[in-house]
Order: structure tokens, then sequence, then C-alpha cells
């Protein structure tokens, strides 16, 4: 009886809190007479119809509700998807009058210009007959749509989880598919543990919503609450629907995504500081959106880019997304082709000839660059002496991916010429690791910080999966101590440039001594195989990070010497009128590459490891690598850069290891104290002192519950 109080008690609070927004109503689903195998209100939609399109003919009026209600798909989430589109993007329709006249209208299922034109009922207790009877716990419906579903347990049964709910919301799918047809937003709760995810997701997918005005996050204990008030208020649950839920197609499936609370506020906080600074209003600097490597950023871009091609204050705006290598950056074209439910279609410029077509142009759309692209080109008088005007509109918008790369040659350079040619256009930069230097400062470029979601708030949120790192150092056999001395003697006179090129020729020379890789290829193979090997942590792909192309053939040949190698490959890039032959089995097309990546990808195929240099070390998202073998120096961003690769969450992948060869522990400490804590100035996510601490409430908390078991198996009060 208790479990059921319990429950009823968490149900009656999310009513409570509903209920204290306008214009929430409250019905029980017992008083509502209708058909009981039916999940939409009807009658409640049809008033909805009439009432908010008075001067349309009623049998259009009929028409169009069984356009809306009836949704097409051989499969639940083909006809969720379907009805998806009709939701966010109404429907066209045509008809004529009783004289003859040609009628057309635009139609919407819900009042999103004037939510009180809406009606918002929240009902529990609501039985639905499909394949079985079942009640859920608690359902919004809006204009009659049954568009959010709430499954509630018991916090104090050791059974009734929020596990439980989310997996008897996925019997519901097949029980009472009807219902999902139309849901929009699935919660579980346990009324300590609260999460939203799209009903078709894994669990792993689900997440907190941890903030009422996207400035502070509120702590896991009030879960619900900040949920219903973060999200659920009216105005902000119809921007949700109707902007932020896409589906793209994968390997033949449809994936329905959600933004998560950061995505949702940092784009809310972006759209504010667009429309206050775009040209001729403003300065055309709209700020930097400062959200941590494998965060979602490029879903959060993708969203951003869609919401600005639908305000009427920018006129069909042109959305340039710029960035720096596309080779490294074809993950976030990628995504963008995916989300065309919310972006619409997305063009490549190849060549300069082609981005200067597309932005000469007075249409919108979404055109995708490299800055090189910005570049003087020879022409029949000679080369061109500064980058012509191609556009003088104002409603041109330039997202910079990983703004802190290449968007400081304002003097000269290609963000010079991208300026001269786009003399009105307004800048936004999106950036996982932001810089701050006397020559490279992302805020003076683009303006102030708009929002921030940091690593240690990220790995909180479970957005991305700890890292953890493991030094394997394997020593530089230089054969002379006294050689960074030496060195300094000898290239003391030289450009920084030219010293720096001198001293990394010979670190690479010695970190691909035959010795030295044949020793790190044995202990690459040990490491990886006991790490995935039955009953070990987990299965999955790896990366392993070398100095030049020419260590990355070293160890490759070393590995693929071994006994029990699993598949490898080396990615690099290649030149056959200058490489060896012997790297000839490396040498890829564009296409092979492309498979080569998909394989990689696919969690359950074959290829394993791969050997890299500078290729997927960015842009490059594989949620199934867990592990980062690292015998390359890096620093700052790239190395930030670097190991997020294996912090995407995936299944039950507990966590990403960085294993180092080369000795980036110190780096790897101060990077992540630059970009961690609170604007990025905070500490370590877990510092030794804090780590120690928590260490001790773990051993003793497992201490007291194996207590508490052995009092229970001897039978002692």
């Amino acid at each position: 009886m208790s479990q059921y109080l319990a429950e009823e008690a968490i149900e009656q609070a999310a009513l409570a809190w509903l209920r204290e927004q306008e214009p929430y109503t409250y019905q029980h689903g017992s008083d509502i007479k209708r058909d009981l195998s039916k999940a939409v209100l009807e009658d409640v939609f049809e008033a909805f119809l009439q009432r908010r399109y008075p001067q349309v003919p009623g049998k259009v009026l009929a028409e169009l509700k069984q356009e809306f209600l009836y949704n097409s798909g051989a499969n639940l989430h083909q006809r969720n998807h379907a009805f998806h589109l009709k939701l966010s993007k109404g429907i066209s329709k045509t008809w004529k009058n009783d004289t003859g006249r040609q009628h057309f209208g635009h139609f919407y299922p819900i009042a999103y210009d004037d939510v009180h034109q809406n009606e918002f009922r929240v009902v529990n207790q609501f039985t639905i007959i499909g394949k079985s009877k079942r009640i859920p716990d608690l359902i919004i419906f809006v204009n009659g749509l049954p568009l959010v579903l709430f499954e509630f347990k018991n916090l104090f049964s050791q059974d009734a989880t929020v596990e439980a709910a989310y997996n008897q919301v996925q019997h519901y799918t097949y029980q009472i598919p009807q219902l999902f047809e139309y849901n929009a937003l699935t919660v579980v709760s346990d009324g300590q543990t609260t999460l939203h995810g799209m009903y078709s997701s894994g669990l792993e997918w689900f997440a907190a919503w941890k903030s009422i005005d996207g400035k502070s996050v509120i702590p896991n204990g009030f879960a619900l609450e900040t949920l219903i008030k973060g999200l659920l208020v009216p105005e902000r649950l119809l921007q949700y629907v109707r902007y932020f839920i896409f589906h793209e197609l994968d390997k033949g499936q449809l994936i329905k995504k959600g933004a998560k609370y950061h995505q949702f506020f940092g784009i809310q906080y972006a759209l504010q500081e667009t429309l206050k600074s775009v040209k001729p209003y403003g300065d055309g600097r709209i700020g930097v959106v400062w959200h941590t490597t494998r965060s979602g950023k490029s879903i959060t871009m993708a969203i951003y880019t869609g919401i600005l091609r639908q305000l009427p204050e920018l006129k069909n705006p042109t959305i340039v997304v710029q960035v720096d290598r596309f080779d490294l950056n074809r993950q976030l074209f990628d995504d963008f082709v995916a989300a065309k439910d919310l972006v619409g279609d997305v063009q490549i410029a190849n060549t300069t000839d082609e981005l200067r077509a597309l932005l000469s142009g007075d249409g919108g759309g979404v055109v995708f660059s490299t800055v090189q692209k910005f570049n003087l080109k020879d022409t029949a008088t000679g080369r061109e002496v500064e980058h012509p005007m191609l556009s003088t509109r104002d409603n041109i918008i330039v997202i910079a991916d990983e703004c802190h790369r290449t968007q400081y040659g304002l003097v000269q350079g290609f963000a010079n010429n991208l300026r001269r040619a786009l003399p009105q256009a307004s800048f936004i930069g999106f950036t996982g690791t932001p810089v701050d230097s006397k020559d490279a400062d992302t805020v003076a470029v683009f303006g102030d910080i708009i929002h921030t979601y940091d690593i240690r708030q990220a790995t909180e949120d479970k957005a991305v999966v700890p890292i953890y790192y493991e030094p394997r150092l394997a020593k530089l056999h230089l054969g002379n101590p006294q050689l960074e001395e030496e060195a300094e003697e000898i290239t003391g006179g030289l450009e920084e440039n030219e010293k720096n090129r001198i001293l990394w020729a010979a670190m690479e020379d010695a970190a691909g001594a035959k010795e030295r890789v044949e020793a790190i290829a044995r202990d690459i193979l040990q490491h990886y195989t006991s790490r995935t090997a039955n009953g070990a942590s987990l299965e999955g792909k790896a990366m392993i990070v070398c100095m030049s192309r020419r260590n990355c053939v070293k160890l490759y040949d070393a590995l693929t010497a071994l006994e029990g190698c699993p598949e490898v490959a080396v990615i690099m890039t290649t030149n056959i009128a200058k490489d060896p032959v012997a790297w000839n089995p490396h040498v890829r097309s564009k296409e092979q590459m492309e498979g080569i990546k998909a394989r990689f990808k696919d969690p359950d195929d074959e290829l394993k490891l791969v050997i890299v240099r500078d290729m997927w070390l960015t842009g490059f998202d594989n949620p199934a690598m867990h592990t980062l073998y690292v015998d390359k120096v890096m620093s700052g961003h790239n190395l930030i850069q670097a190991v997020n690769r294996v912090a995407t969450v995936f299944r039950d992948k507990p966590s990403g290891l960085i294993v180092d060869y080369i000795g980036i522990g110190d780096r790897l400490r101060d990077a992540t104290k630059k970009y961690t804590g609170a604007g990025g100035s905070g500490t370590v996510t877990i510092d030794i002192e804090e780590a120690f601490s928590l260490a001790q409430e773990i051993i003793e908390l497992l201490k007291e519950q194996l207590r508490r078991i052995l009092t229970i198996a001897l039978g002692q009060p």
C-alpha cells in the first residue's frame, strides 16, 4: 500500500506544480467521456480548430482534423515523425468556397503566437485500450493532443526505480502505440531522479533538466520541480515542441532527438543576443557560446540555425557555417544534414567560385565553407589586391565553429577577407575550448560569452562520460641527457618557428625508435585486449595518436606483426608523389576514407583500432570509442579536443580513458584547469583531496551496506 501512496504523492506534487502555471487546468482521466481506444481528445482538438480558424468552412476544418490526426507510416517511429512535422511546421490546404473561388491557408494544430489560445490540460490515470489496457500516470494534453507523458515510480521501493519507469514506457510503446504517435516528450521519475527524453531513445540519452533560468543549476533533489518550472511552462513547452525536437535518419532508422537544458538555454540566449547585435542596430558581434566538446554543440548550432531561418525579423537570412578544415569538420556538416527537418537544405561551397556565387545572391539558406575559400584569386589582370564585396545584406549570420582557431586575422588574412566580402554580416562563435591570449582573444572578435557549459557540469549531468588518465610512459632514448641545453645553444639564433621545427623533428625521430615502437605496440595490444576481453570493462574502439605519419606507419607494422592483434587502420593524409611506396596500403580515396570511417563508427564492425596523427582528432564523433592512446606531445585546446574523443555517451560505457606514453600529464592538468569551472576559470574537475574524500565516503557507505546485508543474512535484529 505504501508503494502506491508514494507514487501518488509524486504524482500529486507534479500536478500541483503544473497547476500553479496558467493556463493549465486539471481533470481526472475517469471523468473524460471518450472512446478508450483513442489517445487524442478529438472533441477538444476540433474545438480548437473552430476557435482558431473561424473563417474556414466546417467541411474544410473536418478535413484538417483528419489530416492532422491521421499519421502515415509503416511503423510507430515513422508515424511519430509524420505527426511531428505537422505539429511543428503545420500543413497547407486549398479549397473553394460556394462561389468557386479558390482559397489557401496554412494551419497549425497549436497557436504558437498566442499561448492563451491553446488549451493546456493535465490528466492523470488516463485509460487507453490498445493491445492491452494501460493507465499512464500523467499526460499533458495541448488542444487535446497528448504531447507529454509522465511515468512515476516509488522512491522508497528497491525495485520501483526510474529505470523501471523507463522500462514500463518501452512496454507501453508496444501495448498502446496510439499514444506515442503524438508524443513529443517523455518523463520518468521516482521523485528523487527525474529524467526527460524521447520515448524511442535509450535510457542513457534521458537527462535531468537542471535549470529554471539557464544561469544557475538546481540540485538533483529538486529535479521534478525544476523540469516542470524550467521546461513545462506553457510558453517554453510550445517553443520546445516547435523548434527543439527533430528526427534524423541513421542507417535507415529514424532517431528522434530533443535538446537538453544547456542546449535550450544556450540557444535562447544566443537568439536574444542575435536580435540585439545584428547590423545595422548592433555592431555585428553576437557573442560566443562555450559548450564543452562532446556535449552536443553541433546539434545546438543546427537548432539555432533552424530558428534563425524562421525569424521574421531576419527576413529569410543566409547562414554561413564556417569551419577551418572541412576534412576535420565533416561531422558538423553531417549533423546539419541529419537535422534537415530543422535547417532545410544545406549547400557546400567546394571552390572559391562556388562560395562567391552562393553568397552573391539574394536568397536565404545555409552555406558551409572553409575560411580558406575567402582567398584572393589570380585573374587575367593579375592577383586580386583585396577580396571583392559579395553582399551588403545585413541578414547574413556567420557561425564560426571552434572560433578560437582561425578567426583572428582581421588586419590581413582569410578572416579579414571574409569581413570585406560580407561587410554587414554578423558573427557568432561556438567553441568547446575558448582561447584568451594577447594574439587570439575570442571575446574581442565575437563579443561576450553568451552561455557556458563546461566539462565539469557536462560530466555531472552525464552529458559526457568522465575521462580518466593512466600514465604508461615509454622513455625517449635520446642518448644524451644534456640534449635540451645543447639544443638551446644550437638553435639559439633561429626564429621560434624554425627552432620548434628542429626540436620536433628530433623528438619525432626518438619517439619512432624501433625498440620503443615495438614495446609500445606490445603494451597497447595487451592493454586493449585486457580492457575489452569477455568479462572485462567493456567492448569498443580505441584510437592511437602518433607524432608523425612515419611513426603511424611504424606502429601499424609493429602492431599487426603481433599475434592476436585486431584489425587496425592508419588514418592520415597521403601524397603518392612524395610518400614511400611502402605506405601505399594506407592510401585511400575520399570515398574509401568515408567507408573506413563508417566501419570504425559501427560498434559491431571488426575494425577496432585506428592510428592517427591529426585527422579525426577534431570534428569526429564515435560514441563507441572508449580509449585514446597518446604518443604525441599536445597541449591547450588541441589536447582537450583530442581527449574528448572518448567522452561521448554510449550505451553502458562508464568512462573514457587516456593512456599516456609520452608525458602529457602536466599539460592535461593545465588544460583541464583552464577549461573547467564557472566561465572556464575553475579548478580541475576533481582534485586529489576531493577525490580522496569522495573515496572515503564511498568506502564508508559500502561498509554500512555490507553490515546491513550480513545482519539480514545472519537473521539478527
